[in-house]
């Protein structure tokens, strides 16, 4: 039997990835991301989601990570969706800089992983507490036992609610967006805003100032690097409502 786990991640990678091609043939034409050029934005873009989503999730429990080194197998296990997307972020950056190529690209990227992180959750949620995305005990009517008669914040069903709705919400403002890469810039300043809110209700390690897991640290960041960017979005999208 196939766990779920490994199913719905392979299909929200093969969903994303065939997302991303399609995308790519939607604009041909305009000279962004085309040809060989694409291919390696792409590979940039694997590579460096599959090194972020791994030093992110060390970097989460350091201490837990490391009890058993050098244990392989061990330091294999654990992936977080925030540093796949940050080190995605950074891998397209440094493909682009090596590339001499100066296209905002990331609007390729935003359907992809929103459909991906919709597939992926529910197979994060049928895995239950090993999966170790689960929040903490709650009494609310919606609260989910996964199986040892606790009640917790179902945070994998709040996650595929709020991609689709971000989804939704981009779709409808994009042709507001006044630069090429906003989508994605909006993309990204909603996931890492909800993401540094919800880990609040996850069994996370505050181990950063004592009140930050490595996760909302990372989300700080990203959310610091994007600040001018909302800013500018925001500017421009009440000046569509006047």
């Amino acid at each position: 039997m196939i766990h779920p786990h490994f199913l719905f991640e392979a299909a929200a990678y093969f969903v994303g990835f065939r997302l991303f091609l399609w995308q790519r043939y939607r604009i041909q034409g305009t000279g962004i991301a085309e040809g060989e050029d694409g291919l390696w934005l792409a590979v940039g873009a694997i590579l460096g989601a599959a090194l972020g989503s791994k030093l992110l999730a060390w970097g989460q429990d350091p201490e837990a990570t490391f009890a058993g080194f050098p244990d392989f197998v061990a330091l294999m296990q654990g992936k977080t969706v925030v540093g796949g997307f940050l080190g995605g972020l950074i891998g397209v950056e440094i493909a682009k800089n090596r590339l001499g190529y100066n296209q905002s690209t990331g609007d390729l990227f935003v359907y992809p992983c929103l459909v991906g992180i919709i597939i992926g959750r529910i197979g994060c949620f049928l895995t239950g507490l090993p999966d170790r995305t689960h929040g903490i005990a709650s009494s609310l009517p919606w609260a989910w036992d996964f199986g040892d008669g606790i009640g917790r914040h179902p945070t994998q069903l709040y996650e595929i609610v709020f991609a689709i709705i971000i989804l939704i919400l981009i779709v409808h403002i994009r042709r507001w967006l006044p630069l090429a890469g906003d989508q994605f810039k909006c993309f990204m300043l909603a996931y890492l805003t909800f993401r540094l809110v919800v880990d609040y209700i996850k069994p996370s390690p505050y181990l950063y100032f004592g009140i930050l897991s490595g996760i909302q640290l990372a989300c700080i960041a990203g959310l610091v690097y994007y600040a001018k960017d909302g800013i500018r979005i925001g500017k421009s999208l009440v000046w569509q409502e006047k």
